[in-house]
């Protein structure tokens, strides 16, 4: 995830916000305000309220030691565990998100073949987390995010002793992709919907990045109604569809977080 300075919280009497829009445009002023509100905030007209038995994927322990966590994929009988650095001084980024888990658990599921191999870049990646998971699953990762960021991702890349597996680098959305990354079989994005802002760039990154052949894994969580607009862009490159064979996925539908595969359009 884009790393971005964390402002004041936002109160509906602030006198700088008017009180005459509608829903939409009132939407548009809050985020300009601040970005990161609806991702501290998840009353989202989409998600399902009051439901706490829902889990987004199986449960599983967590150690946590100060800024150390360790997650475990699949939960119940894990193939996969990673030690991760979670910092949220540099911006959101910095933390452990559902959908990167929803993603690290489905490429688990596919297993070792699924990714041996492979060229894969994530996006907006963060802490490094679904990168790391394709990495220790066999893959040739790049994990790219904004410069704050690229500190805890080496700190991550190192922690898991997958230096040979997944190099860092700076990727900033509708620049050029950095001429060292080779044209990628597969792109995997969790949780890259958040700054309506940073919409058309991220469109324009994933285009400038993907093949026709280019197998796009896209997991993200509905927060609100101008998350449409972002699939408004997205359609005019792109076609997608859900994943229909991981066997979580009632679980995390029920969180409002969709995992889907984007292909380019000729």
């Amino acid at each position: 995830m884009t790393a971005l300075a964390q402002p004041a919280p936002l109160h509906f009497d602030n006198p700088s916000v008017p009180t005459n829009l509608n829903e939409i445009a009132l939407d548009e002023v809050l985020d300009a305000l601040d970005p990161l509100r609806h991702l501290r905030n998840d009353s989202s007209d989409f998600a399902e309220q009051n439901d706490e038995d829902t889990v987004v994927i199986p449960s599983q322990p967590r150690s946590t030691l100060g800024e150390m966590i360790r997650l475990s994929f699949p939960a119940d009988s894990p193939v996969v565990s990673i030690s991760l650095k979670v910092d949220a001084s540099p911006g959101c980024g910095g933390i452990a998100w559902p959908a990167g888990e929803v993603l690290s658990n489905y490429i688990t599921y596919r297993g070792i073949g699924y990714l041996k191999g492979k060229n894969i870049v994530e996006l907006g990646s963060g802490t490094g987390l679904v990168g790391l998971v394709a990495g220790a699953l066999g893959g040739t990762v790049w994990t790219t995010d904004q410069a704050p960021l690229l500190d805890i991702m080496h700190q991550n890349v190192m922690l898991n002793n997958l230096q040979s597996r997944v190099s860092v680098c700076e990727l900033n959305w509708g620049e050029k992709p950095p001429f060292e990354i080779p044209p990628p079989e597969l792109i995997l994005a969790a949780d890259c919907v958040y700054f309506e802002p940073a919409f058309p760039l991220l469109v324009q990154t994933l285009s400038d990045m993907a093949l026709s052949s280019t197998e796009i894994l896209f997991c993200y969580k509905k927060r609100r109604k101008a998350d449409k607009r972002f699939f408004t862009m997205l359609k005019k490159k792109f076609t997608w569809k859900e994943v229909e064979d991981d066997p979580d996925r009632e679980f995390y539908n029920r969180k409002a977080i969709s995992l889907l595969t984007l292909t380019k359009r000729p």
